[in-house]
This record gives structure tokens, C-alpha cells and sequence, in this order.
């Protein structure tokens, strides 16, 4: 990924607010699906508190030709048609916005809506979602709870481990989310019982949007895996843990996941990020090289992303109180065992077609310190060790109105920070 004008620190735009804005600087500029008041949803870019209106955009016809046939894939109520374009034409369009907001050019606030006062959509129609397993220290120290001899399964640092996923239940930040029912059985109880998830729990992972995608029954080569990813978002995988446990015997997770996930509603582009690349992490003494169909120096050289993923947590009593959101956890992306470019690559390798908008978690991210636990059940042991929380309350797992928020910060000396907008999801009671 090439660093160029559009990452200059010193760039600053005509939209006030997005000089020095956490998330959305002009170095960012995010692309997702928004309704402006009483308008249809369509394609927008994230700039400060406000949102770009690429439809108006294109309507105005201020872009040079590359630039407004994407922007043309941008006007319907999903970005899917500019996902499939890949990398060329996104770059176009990202350096034709950075011009068109920078400081210095013509102000057109009428292509501008306040982001307070529109509606978040998936930016996407996503025709399959799958997650992996991806966070190293997730898996150990879950591993830990259930098989402290084993943790890790035998075939972990060989495979990029994953599962498909329900793709009809992703829902963006802010909707709400519903408490599952499902079969649970403690250890104490001889038989299992229906009802509601008394386990509730949150996974943050890192979502990756898949660009043009492969036919089926062809492969994506590892060296190639980068030019189909077509950007990040933040994900919860949220997760039943005790419907869970009982149902994954042998299979894996099922109503456990398939109930609600939610992301973020931005999609950050891999250019965005490309000051903030760097090598994979070293795989300690002793673990397995990359089999050959997943191992390219240029990903180990530069495939890795680094980003700070942070969880909060607030719950009904603190509102009343009156107290901010408690942070749970503070880690990396570097925690990941595999690469984003890996995951794809593995993911096509016995010919399973991915296609625009397919959506994969990471999996887990967990530090490997106790301050950056991924999970309530790494933070409670399970549910033994109850948290504190400001207001007073215990947690063991996550209880109806407490509302979990993700976000994420991607820093480095040099460039311009820039985030990723919030992964929020308020827990309701279960029907």
C-alpha cells in the first residue's frame, strides 16, 4: 500500500469539523450507506460529524471519469457494485474526495449532511459471512478454561481455523440486541433446559469486506489476497456461552452466534490504513511456518495491521448515575495469529467463491495481558471471577440494557490518527 498526498498530517479540510477529529479526518474518509432526513439511503463518506453525499456527488458531475463511475456505484442503497470494482477505482475515488474536501478548494456544504441526523445501514448486502478464530490468545486462554492441558486445538497453528456464520442477522451499530433462547444445561443440571441465554457475552473482532471476490471452484493466490479485501470495520460477534457449550458437541457454534452481529458501519479502506502497516508479528520459537499456499514475504513483510481495539461497557445504573462508559479492555490487531490476506487466501484455497460484500471476523482479539481480554469470558474466568463495575455492580456476564461499545484507533509517529466510529449493541430481553 503506497503512502501519497492523501496521508499528509498537515492536510486539513474545508469541513471544520473534521480537522483533528478522532475518527474522521480527511486522511480517512470512510465510505458506508446513510438516509439523510426523508431521502432513500445511499453511498456517503464519513468527514468529521458530517457525511459526504456521493449521489449528489455524482449528480454534480465535479469528477474526472475513473472517479465518477464509482461514485455511480456508490448512488443505490448498498455499495456492493463498488466493492466489485476493486482497488483501482476506489483509489480514484478517495484521491477525487480528498481533493474535493481539502482546504483551499470551492465549499459545497450542500453536498453535506450532519451525520446526527442521518441513518446508519449495512454497507453492504452481505451474501456470506464467516468468522474465524484467528486471535492467538483468545483461543489459549479460553483453551485454558476448558482443556487446561490442551488449549489450543492441534491443527491452530497450521490452519486458519473458521466457521460460517449467519449473514441475515448482521445488523449495524445501534440496533438493538435481542437476548437469545436456545438449549442450555449446566453442569449441576441432569438434564437440559429451554430458555433464555443467562451467558450472555460480546467478541470484538475486526471485520474484513471482501472486494471483487473469485469463481467458484478457483483459488485467490496469497500474493494476490490484498487486491480482494476491500476494507476494515469493527465486529461483535456477540455469544451465547452457555447454549454454546451444550450445542457445540462436536459441531461448532449454532444458535450460540447465529442470533445477532454487529459491526460498524463505516467501511475503512486498506488505503486509509497503509500508514499503519507493518510486519506480521514473529511466531515464537518452536510453532510451524506458514504452509506455502499461505506464506508471502510481502505479507509477512507489511500485511499486518496495527490498531488499538478498545471495549467499554455502560450499563442501565450508570446512566442514572450519571457515569461514562467503564473500559473492559485495551489490545491490539497484532494479537492476530494470521493476517487478514491469510484468512482470504485460506478462505478460496478449496474453492469456495467469495463475492463483493462477503464480510469475515477475525475472531477474538485478545492482548495477551489481562487488560485486553476480548471477551467477558477471559475477563471472569468464565464467569468465577466477577468484575466490579463504578456504579457498584457485578458482572459475570452481560445483563439486559447494558449496552457494549467497540472502537478503534489506528496511531503512528508521522501520520494522522484516524478511527473507525463505534460498534454499539444495547442487550433487550429475550422473547
Amino acid at each position: 500500500m503506497t503512502i501519497d498526498h492523501t496521508h499528509d498530517p498537515s492536510l486539513q479540510s474545508w469541513v471544520t469539523s473534521a480537522n483533528g477529529h478522532a475518527d474522521f479526518p480527511i486522511q480517512n474518509l470512510p465510505f458506508g450507506v446513510f438516509g439523510p432526513l426523508a431521502g432513500a439511503p445511499r453511498g456517503g463518506v464519513a468527514i468529521g460529524d458530517m457525511i459526504l453525499d456521493l449521489r449528489a456527488v455524482h449528480g454534480a458531475g465535479l469528477l474526472d471519469e475513473e472517479a465518477q463511475a464509482a461514485a455511480h456505484a456508490c448512488i443505490g442503497p448498498s455499495l456492493n457494485p463498488f466493492l466489485a470494482l476493486g482497488a483501482g477505482p476506489r483509489i480514484a475515488l478517495r484521491d477525487a474526495i480528498s481533493a474535493l474536501l481539502q482546504e483551499g478548494s470551492d465549499e459545497r456544504p450542500h453536498l453535506l449532511h450532519r451525520a446526527e441526523d442521518c441513518i446508519m445501514y449495512l454497507p453492504a448486502h452481505v451474501g456470506d459471512y464467516t468468522d474465524f478464530y484467528a486471535g492467538i490468545h483468545h483461543a489459549e486462554a479460553v483453551g485454558k478454561l476448558f482443556r487446561p492441558d490442551a488449549p489450543l486445538p492441534p491443527n491452530y497453528k497450521w490452519v486458519p481455523i473458521g466457521y460460517h456464520g449467519r449473514a441475515s442477522s448482521l445488523r449495524p451499530s445501534g440496533a438493538e440486541v435481542r437476548r437469545p433462547n436456545g438449549q442450555r444445561k449446566r453442569a449441576t443440571e441432569a438434564e437440559p433446559s429451554f430458555g433464555a441465554s443467562r451467558n450472555l457475552d460480546y467478541e470484538l473482532e475486526l471485520g474484513i469486506w471482501v472486494g471483487p471476490g473469485n469463481a467458484l471452484g478457483t483459488a485467490i493466490p496469497i500474493a494476490e489476497a490484498a487486491d480482494h479485501i476491500a476494507g476494515f470495520c469493527l465486529l461483535n460477534d456477540w455469544s451465547a456461552r452457555d447454549i454454546q457449550a451444550w450445542e457445540s458437541q462436536p459441531l461448532g457454534p449454532f444458535l450460540a452466534k447465529s442470533f445477532c452481529t454487529s459491526i460498524s458501519p463505516w467501511i475503512v479502506t486498506p488505503e486509509a490504513l497503509a500508514p499503519f502497516r507493518t510486519a506480521q508479528p514473529a511466531r515464537p520459537d518452536g510453532d510451524p511456518a506458514p504452509l506455502p499456499y499461505l506464506n508471502d514475504p510481502a505479507d509477512q513483510a507489511g500485511g499486518a495491521l496495527d490498531i488499538e481495539l478498545e471495549v467499554l461497557l455502560i450499563t442501565p445504573d450508570m446512566r442514572k448515575q450519571g457515569l461514562a462508559p467503564h473500559r473492559l479492555s485495551i489490545g491490539s490487531s497484532l494479537a492476530l495469529y494470521w493476517t487478514p490476506a491469510q484468512l482470504l487466501t485460506h478462505h478460496a484455497s478449496g474453492g469456495c467463491n467469495l463475492g463483493p460484500g462477503d464480510l469475515m471476523g477475525s475472531g477474538t482479539v485478545s492482548a495477551p495481558t489481562s487488560d485486553g481480554c476480548g471477551s467477558l469470558l477471559e475477563i471472569t474466568q468464565g464467569g468465577r471471577a466477577p468484575i466490579t463495575l463504578p456504579s457498584g455492580e457485578e458482572r459475570r456476564f452481560l445483563e439486559d440494557g447494558d449496552e457494549v461499545i467497540l472502537c478503534a484507533r489506528a496511531r503512528r509517529d508521522g501520520a494522522a490518527p484516524i478511527g473507525f466510529g463505534q460498534c454499539r449493541g444495547r442487550i433487550v430481553p429475550a422473547l
